[in-house]
C-alpha cells in the first residue's frame, strides 16, 4: 500500500496546470547532489509521459558520478549555457522546484526564477520553504525528494507511468541521502517506497557501484590523506573536523564530487557524534560546510546558530563568507558555546 503524502487537495492546483500548461522546466539547487539530480530527472521523465515539454535546468556542473543517470544527457547547465537556461525559465508555464526552499540556493537561476510570469511548485524535505511558490509541497520528515516526487506521481494517479529508467532515477535519490539507506531512513514507509521501485526493475546493487564504485585513483588517495592528515578530533567534545584548502583539493587533481561522503568518515569513530567539513572555495570567495550527526544531537541547529546554515538534524549545511581558519575558529568557539548547554540533545556530545 503506497503512504498518502499528498491528499487531493494539496496537489488541485497542480492538476488544473496539468490541463492548459504545455511547457515545464524543473530545477534545482546548485551544487547538485544525487536527490537533486535524481528527483529532477524523474519528475520531467513523468511530465514528458503526460505528454506535456519539459526540461531539467540546473545552477551548475554535476558530479561524473552521477551523468550516468536516464536523461542526464537533456540537462542544461547554466553555468555553461545561461542564455538558454535563462529563456528556458523565463518562458516556462509551469516552474517545479526540487530540493531547496529558498532561491539563493539557485545562483544564477534566481533572476529568471523570479521574474517568470510561470506558476511555481516547490517539492522539498528541508525545513522552512520560502514565499515564492503557487503551491508548496514541504515534508521534512521524508528522507529524500526523490521519495516525495514518487508520492506526487502516486498522488496524481499514475504510479503505472513510473517505468524503470524514472525508478533508478529515484532510488538514486532515495539512496544518496540516507547514505545508503543508513540514516534518516527508520520509516517502514521508505521501506515501501523502495519495494515499489524494486518492483519496477531497477538493479538496486548496480546503482550503488555507479554512484559509489567509479572514483579516480586521485579521489582515493586525497581519501587518504584526509583521515591521516587533515581529521581533526576535538578533545573537549566527541566531534570531528575534517578542512581543505583550495590548493590541498587542486594537489590531488580533485574533479566535482571527489569530497561527497567525506564528512561522513568521522562518523566510523565510535563515541563521534557529530562531524563537520570545511572546503576552501576561491573561485566563489567562501567556505562550504557540511555538518552530519547520529541519534538526536542537532546538527542543522549548529549549522543555523553559528554559520547561518540549516538542513535536517542528522545532515546540513552552509557557507561562510571569510577565511578557512576564520571557520574554524567559529566552529570551535560554537562548541564552547554549545558546551555550556543544559538541553539533553546537545550535552550528550560533551559526555565522555
Amino acid at each position: 500500500m503506497i503512504d498518502n503524502y499528498f491528499s487531493g487537495s494539496d496537489i488541485q492546483e497542480f492538476r488544473k496546470w496539468m490541463e492548459w500548461a504545455d511547457r515545464y522546466v524543473v530545477i534545482s539547487h546548485m551544487g547538485p547532489d544525487g536527490d537533486a539530480v535524481g528527483s529532477s530527472l524523474a519528475l520531467c521523465r513523468f511530465l514528458r509521459k503526460c505528454g506535456k515539454q519539459c526540461t531539467v535546468v540546473l545552477p551548475d556542473e554535476v558530479p561524473d558520478f552521477l551523468k550516468w543517470l536516464p536523461g542526464f544527457s537533456d540537462v542544461v547547465i547554466y553555468s555553461d549555457d545561461s542564455e538558454r537556461a535563462e529563456k528556458l525559465v523565463y518562458d516556462a508555464d509551469v516552474v517545479c522546484s526540487l530540493d531547496f526552499n529558498t532561491v539563493k540556493r539557485i545562483s544564477g537561476v534566481a533572476a529568471s526564477f523570479l521574474y517568470t510570469k510561470a506558476k511555481k511548485i516547490v517539492i522539498d524535505h528541508h525545513p522552512y520553504p520560502g514565499p515564492f511558490f503557487d503551491v508548496t509541497l514541504s515534508h521534512p520528515e521524508s528522507s529524500s525528494t526523490s521519495e516525495l516526487v514518487f508520492h506526487f506521481i502516486c498522488a496524481m494517479g499514475q504510479y503505472g507511468l513510473i517505468d524503470t529508467e524514472t525508478a533508478v532515477c529515484l532510488y538514486t535519490g532515495i539512496m544518496t541521502d540516507t547514505g545508503a539507506l543508513t540514516y534518516n531512513s527508520s520509516s517502514s514507509g521508505l521501506f515501501g517506497t523502495v519495494s515499489l521501485l524494486l518492483d519496477k526493475g531497477i538493479d538496486k546493487d548496480e546503482i550503488y557501484r555507479n554512484v559509489y564504485h567509479t572514483y579516480s585513483e586521485s579521489r582515493l588517495r586525497l581519501q587518504g590523506y584526509v583521515l591521516s592528515e587533515k581529521m581533526q578530533i576535538i578533545d573537549s567534545a566527541s566531534a570531528a573536523l575534517v578542512t581543505l584548502t583550495d590548493a590541498e583539493l587542486k594537489k590531488y587533481n580533485a574533479r566535482k564530487g571527489d569530497t561527497e561522503g567525506f564528512v561522513n568518515m568521522p562518523l566510523q569513530i565510535k563515541g563521534i557524534l557529530m562531524s563537520a567539513f570545511f572546503r576552501e572555495d576561491t573561485v566563489l570567495g567562501i567556505i562550504k560546510l557540511s555538518f552530519r550527526s547520529v541519534g538526536t544531537v542537532p546538527c542543522n541547529r549548529f549549522s543555523q546558530e553559528f554559520f547561518n546554515g540549516g538542513g535536517h538534524v542528522n545532515a546540513a549545511g552552509g557557507e561562510f563568507t571569510g577565511t578557512l581558519q576564520e571557520a574554524v575558529e567559529v566552529f570551535r568557539k560554537g562548541l564552547e558555546k554549545w558546551a555550556e548547554s543544559s538541553e539533553e540533545c546537545i550535552r550528550q556530545l560533551f559526555v565522555k
